[in-house]
């Protein structure tokens, strides 16, 4: 995939990425494959918070697939969904 993609990606994390900060984590981009599947991996206290499967279908997976439509799939890579 394009780094215009990733840069998309990286702007739609933004948005979310204060209140991630506020509780002590934070997320980075693993990659982005050639599928359009997003791989992020959640940091600091996010990674092992009992809300991260929350956190991520309402505030990571709503903001990438709202602004960038591109990306088929987002998947956490530290901690499986329930």
């Amino acid at each position: 995939m394009n780094s215009e993609l990733l840069d998309k990606a990286a702007a739609a994390l933004e948005e979310i990425r204060p209140f991630l900060k506020e509780d002590g984590g934070d997320l980075e981009i693993v990659e982005l494959t050639d599928e359009g599947v997003l791989r992020i991996e959640f940091k600091g206290a996010c990674s092992n918070c009992s809300m991260n499967n929350m956190t991520f279908k309402n505030g990571v997976e709503d903001a990438i697939r709202r602004l960038v439509p591109e990306i088929k799939s987002v998947e956490p890579v530290n901690f499986v969904l329930q």
